[in-house]
């Protein structure tokens, strides 16, 4: 098996992209939560005023995983990145592909000189905290997630 390559993501990758989120949305229990089209994915991406960007994991020209982010401001600290997912396809998990794109959205924040990066788990998932414990993180009690949907 061939050992993923860490690689900016492509519109061409977009479809990929969108199939992860899909089986990301599965396992966290919300299958018909992803509404995004294609189109509106890869112009958010890749359009004139891109708002997201992101890095692959590539074996072999099969994209098995990604990590996405965007840049979030905050008046007390500056420009963090906001890491929106990090995606490894179930059957490439346990390879050090994760740890690869994580360390991948941690050079991108320090070689632009933000404050930090930031992300939101859900509290049930055990495999991700013990994942994003290897790095370090201050876990915040003190802040709620707040949404309004519009449509």
């Amino acid at each position: 098996m061939r050992e993923a390559v860490i690689r900016p993501a492509r519109r061409e990758d977009c479809p990929r992209l969108l199939e992860l989120v899909r089986e990301l949305a599965v396992f966290e229990r919300a299958p018909d939560a992803v509404t995004i089209s294609l189109a509106r994915f890869e112009e958010a991406g890749f359009g004139p005023c891109p708002v997201w960007r992101a890095v692959v994991a590539d074996e072999g020209g099969s994209v098995v995983g990604f990590a996405l982010w965007y840049v979030r401001f905050s008046t007390w600290t500056g420009c963090r990145l906001y890491l929106e997912d990090i995606v490894v396809t179930g059957s490439r998990r346990g390879r050090g592909i994760g740890r690869k794109l994580f360390e991948a959205v941690l050079t991108e924040a320090r070689d632009r000189g933000y404050a930090g990066v930031t992300w939101q788990m859900l509290e049930w998932n055990e495999t991700a905290r013990r994942f994003y414990d290897r790095f370090g993180p201050r876990y915040d009690s003190e802040w709620v997630n707040c949404h309004i949907d519009l449509d």
